[in-house]
């Protein structure tokens, strides 16, 4: 989508123009539902987080900045309705999560070839605090003061949550890997370019802002 166009879809929307908001919804559909599909347990959480995301994108659409790009303070919008979400099922997340972090799913990571949407996968089986945090850090790039604050625990909890999840997720990898290896299936080189790509990402270091 052009620059000019966008700009014309953001006005139509400031003055609440329903076809505006509606062509703007489909626009970015895509893209923010990636950013709530890692912050969400499952397609049905994405959406929620993604249409309450918009729902406060368009009430708000008239602060916008033109001068900034609008891609960018859309996609905070929804990490913010990731955030929201998680502190509004707080009690619960923590209630579930001692028994999912035990049973994190085994026979569920039989697949054929390792790629993003099959990551993206095991980081949706991990608790929902260990992955909150973790994608706040690793992937959003904020640091453990920034995260305990946004939301509402301390900081050593944050850096256990991200310890916790790395050690999960790479547990599901060596154990992904290893049904993979033990089927003689190998990876196209681009999943593999974006295996270790992605990897690198979720293991080791986030990306700065």
């Amino acid at each position: 989508m052009g620059e000019e166009e966008l700009n014309q879809l953001i006005a139509g929307c400031v003055k609440q123009d329903r076809k505006s908001q509606k062509m703007l919804y489909k626009a970015f559909y895509g893209y923010t539902m990636g950013i709530c599909l890692r912050y969400a347990g499952n397609r049905y959480e994405a959406a929620e987080i993604m249409n309450t995301g918009f729902f406060k994108a368009l009430t708000n659409i008239s602060r916008f900045d033109q001068d900034k790009p609008f891609k960018a303070w859309l996609g905070r919008i929804m990490m913010n309705a990731s955030v929201d979400y998680y502190r509004a099922n707080l009690k619960t997340a923590y209630t579930e999560e001692l028994d999912k972090a035990e049973h994190i799913g085994h026979e569920d990571t039989i697949n054929s070839k390792l790629d993003y949407e099959e990551l993206l996968a095991l980081i949706q089986k991990l608790p929902h605090s260990y992955r909150t945090v973790f994608n706040l850090y690793a992937i959003d790039g904020y640091q453990h003061d920034e995260i305990a604050e946004m939301l509402g625990i301390n900081i050593g909890t944050s850096k256990s949550s991200l310890h916790k999840a790395r050690q999960k997720l790479k547990e599901m990898l060596t154990q992904t890997n290893s049904i993979v290896n033990n089927n003689n299936i190998k990876h196209a080189p681009m999943v593999a370019i974006k295996h270790m790509a992605i990897t690198e990402i979720f293991l080791n270091k986030g990306i700065s802002r």
